[in-house]
This record gives structure tokens, sequence and C-alpha cells, in this order.
């Protein structure tokens, strides 16, 4: 699914692109798929990775949806179990789940199901994090909108104005800008959840932003 967007941002930037099959809820559920995601990075960072991929001048990290959460959770690890900072020049987070213990806009989100209601998301939740209460899902480990956000790269944010998680993007990068990181926020209205895989104008429009973001950011040349 993920295929022809990573080959597109490939083709637009000059970057590589590595996809980590991360192991899912419920039957893997936390912290599996940031164990999985942390132990990627560090193998990309790590001999191996450069003997597969090149020693790049350039990393970038990102993700939708989860995998913003898990970019998010990711550098996080980097910095505070590896002492690892700088590594990546830049964060892609589109319209991630940054707080698990749900923020305003998912509890009042009600029954609409636009990919994402807040039902939806209470079993979601429940799936990944079957034994931690509410407060226990405000570690920053689990919701990094709770984190201290030093060493962060510079990141840009996506998402729609029809997103149960508009105020995790809302709130992650107002917290992200005021740790002295430069960020770029862009809101697309009328765009659900998940917008970005799916054939609508907004979408290539949201694409172009984010690759234009990454060569800006990371001083690439396009192929």
């Amino acid at each position: 699914m993920q295929d022809p967007r990573l080959a597109r941002l490939a083709s637009e930037t000059g970057l590589a692109a590595v996809s980590v099959g991360y192991r899912l809820a419920p039957e893997n559920p936390y912290p599996a798929a940031p164990d999985d995601c942390e132990a990627a990075a560090l193998w990309r960072l790590g001999e191996e990775g450069k003997a597969a991929l090149g020693a790049a001048s350039a990393l970038a990290i990102g993700g939708d949806s989860a995998g913003a959460h898990l970019a998010a959770v990711t550098l996080l690890r980097l910095r505070d179990r590896h002492g690892i900072t700088g590594a990546f020049g830049a964060a892609v987070l589109q319209y991630g789940r940054f707080d698990l213990s749900m923020t305003p806009s998912q509890r009042l989100w009600g029954e609409r199901n636009l990919v994402l209601s807040e039902p939806i998301l209470n079993w979601f939740g429940d799936q990944f994090l079957p034994m931690h209460n509410r407060e226990q899902r405000r570690h920053p480990d689990i919701s990094p909108l709770f984190a201290e956000l030093s060493g962060m790269p510079p990141a840009i944010f996506t998402v729609g104005t029809q997103d149960s998680l508009l105020d995790d993007t809302l709130f992650m990068e107002a917290r992200w800008r005021q740790a002295g990181h430069a960020t770029e926020l862009r809101i697309w209205p009328e765009a659900p959840h998940g917008f970005v895989s799916l054939p609508m104008t907004v979408s290539e429009a949201a694409l172009a932003a984010e690759h234009d973001f990454l060569r800006r950011t990371l001083a690439l040349n396009r192929r």
C-alpha cells in the first residue's frame, strides 16, 4: 500500500526509502511496534545499514497515522536510550496519534466514521495497550505529546480538518516549535484521516508540499 507513495518520494527527492514492517496488535501489543521501529532505525544508522544502502549524508524519518506516532517515539528512543540526536535531519509526520490517552478532538468526535470514529479509536487503543489505564497511556514512550522534545529535527506536520486526530497534530506541532525546532504546519480543508493515500486533489498538494520541505530542509538535489 505504501510502495507507490514511497516510490514517488524517492523520485521527487532523491532519497532512498526504507519501510518498516513492524509487528501489529493485538497479537503483538506495546512495546512490540516501537521496539521494531527502534531496531530498524539503529540498523539504518549502523554499519550494516550503511553497507546495504550507503552512508547517506541526509536522512529523514516519518510516517502517517500510527507511522507518525512511531516515528516520533523512535526519535525519542534514539535520544534517550542511545544518545543519538541529529542523525535524522527532518521528520515528516502525517496526522499522527500523539496522545493515546485521547486529545479533545478524539474524545469529541463521536460516531462520525470518517475513517476513524471515537469508538474505533478506543478499540485501537485497547488492542495496542490492553494493560494500560488512561494515565499510564500518557507515558512519553506511548504518547510522545507528553515528552520533553529537545534534540528533535525540523518537522512538517500534515493533517486535514475532518480528522479526529486534528488536535494531536496541532498540539504536537506547537510543542515541537516551542522546544526550539523549525516546523511547518499544513492543515488541509475538508481532508479526512488517511487522505494522502486517497485519490484526492488535496493529497497531491500535500505530498508535493512534503517533498518540497524535504528538499529544502535536507538541501537535496532533485533527480
